[in-house]
């Protein structure tokens, strides 16, 4: 038996890293096998993109429940690749609005073919846990009202 399995609860923050992290690297594996220059993390951004048009580091931080920090990080390496662009925003010159490049946008219904590929393979491996993504929800809520650390502290505080 593996051992983070072994100690239970104690070690579900390790194994949800390890899966996150097991996800991500053979994702990052697959796109460099069938050439896509793209990175995992990236989808989501040209998803939002697709789908508004134009959206600010800010507006795309809160979508994704993501630090602004980490979105610039993605959003710098997708310019790189040229996948976005920006400009200033018409109504508030210290905005910058981000789009989809003409590049991305080319590119779009290929990684579109792709990224179904993945959310059927996702399918198939949550497909005996039919509630997945339901308890993942009440989870990611519970710790959006108080945090782990909120969390622990009260319960130290209360041994």
């Amino acid at each position: 038996m593996d051992y983070l399995e072994k100690i239970g609860l104690a070690g579900l923050n390790s194994r949800i890293k390890r899966l996150s992290d097991e996800l991500l690297y053979s994702t990052r594996d697959y796109y460099k096998k069938v050439g896509l220059d793209i990175e995992p993390n990236w989808h989501l951004i040209f998803l939002l993109l697709e789908e508004h048009g134009s959206l600010t580091v800010t507006e795309i931080s809160q979508e994704l429940r993501m630090s602004h920090p980490a979105c610039v990080k993605i959003i710098n390496k997708m310019k790189k690749k040229n996948y976005i662009t920006s400009k200033t925003d018409k109504n508030d010159s210290r905005k910058q609005l981000l789009e989809l490049s003409d590049k991305a946008k080319t590119r779009l219904p290929e990684f579109i073919k792709h990224w179904g590929a993945g959310t059927k393979t996702t399918e198939q491996l949550i497909k005996r846990s039919p509630h997945f993504i339901q308890e993942l929800t009440e989870i990611e809520n519970l710790v959006s009202d108080k945090n782990y650390m909120q969390r622990t502290l009260k319960n130290l505080n209360e041994l």
